[in-house]
C-alpha cells in the first residue's frame, strides 16, 4: 500500500476528492484504499516530518521490523529521542507495532505531493 502526502492542497480540493472516492465505495465500485496525510503548509508537515523522523522512517524501510531500542542504537541516537519520535510517527500512522512490539513502516511507498496551483500562489 502507498501513503500519500499532499501539502498545500487547498481544503476544497481535498474535501472534494474525500467525496468522490466515498461515492464510489457506496456505489459498489471497486476502489483502492485511500491513505493520505495532508498539511496545508510546508511548515506544519516539517513538524511532524523533522529530518531525525525521516531518517528513522528509511532506516526502518530499510531494514525492517525491529525494538525501538535496536532502532536507537542502528541510527546512534538516544533511546528517549527515538521513543518520541517513534510515537509521534506512530500516532500519524506512518510506522506500526507488530505484536512482538517491534516497529516497522507498514507502507510500500511513501509519496509525497506538492500540488502545482499552490505552488504558482
Amino acid at each position: 500500500m502507498k501513503l500519500n502526502i499532499i501539502v498545500g492542497e487547498p481544503e476544497a480540493v481535498m474535501r472534494g476528492r474525500l467525496l468522490e472516492h466515498a461515492r464510489k465505495i457506496d456505489a459498489g465500485e471497486d476502489v483502492e484504499p485511500m491513505c493520505e496525510l495532508s498539511f496545508t503548509r510546508i511548515t506544519q508537515m516539517s513538524e511532524v516530518f523533522t529530518p531525525k523522523r525521516w531518517e528513522l522512517v528509511e532506516v526502518l524501510k530499510a531494514t525492517g521490523a525491529q525494538s525501538i531500542y535496536a532502532l536507537a542504537k542502528r541510527l546512534h541516537r538516544h533511546y528517549r529521542n527515538v521513543h518520541q519520535d517513534v510515537t509521534a510517527l506512530a500516532e500519524w500512522l506512518v510506522i506500526e507495532k507488530d505484536e512482538d512490539g517491534k516497529v516497522f513502516v507498514p507502507w510500500n511507498e511513501i509519496d509525497v505531493q506538492f500540488p502545482l496551483q499552490q505552488l504558482a500562489a
